[in-house]
């Protein structure tokens, strides 16, 4: 046996699975340490429903500023997102660039007591587009 090889097989061995050292896992192991580089997007409705879509498959978006509501549509490659609310196009612009984590639907009756001039989401309407 070459010596190179009998160092190699001591190394092999130092790793050992059967070792009962070297399966016990730190708890801190079983996630990674910093979030990766994939970003999603999690609507939240009043209720607490959630359904997260990555920005990867966002293929477009549209703002419509009507009088009375906003609409963004966002088209992901799987589902249509409608977005409904009030100056919503300084969110249509963080969109843009893939910003948001969290769109909130916010009640109604309170966005009309606001005096912000921040985007506020009443209502979110998701549709899952058939393959």
């Amino acid at each position: 046996m070459s010596h190179g090889f009998k160092l190699r097989f001591d190394e092999m061995r130092e790793g050992d699975p059967t070792n009962s050292d070297s399966t016990k896992q730190d708890e801190n192991e079983l996630f990674y340490q910093s979030s990766g580089h994939a970003r999603n997007v999690c609507f939240v409705w009043s209720n607490e429903k959630r359904l997260f879509l990555n920005y990867a498959y966002l293929v477009s978006g549209e703002f419509n500023p009507n009088e009375e509501k906003n609409l963004i549509t966002l088209t992901f490659s799987s589902h249509t997102v409608s977005l409904y609310g009030y100056n919503l196009d300084s969110l249509y612009i963080a969109l843009l660039d893939h910003l948001p984590r969290f769109i909130i639907v916010t009640d109604a009756r309170y966005a009309l007591n606001s005096e912000k001039k921040e985007a506020i989401v009443i209502e979110i309407i998701v549709e899952k587009k058939e393959i």
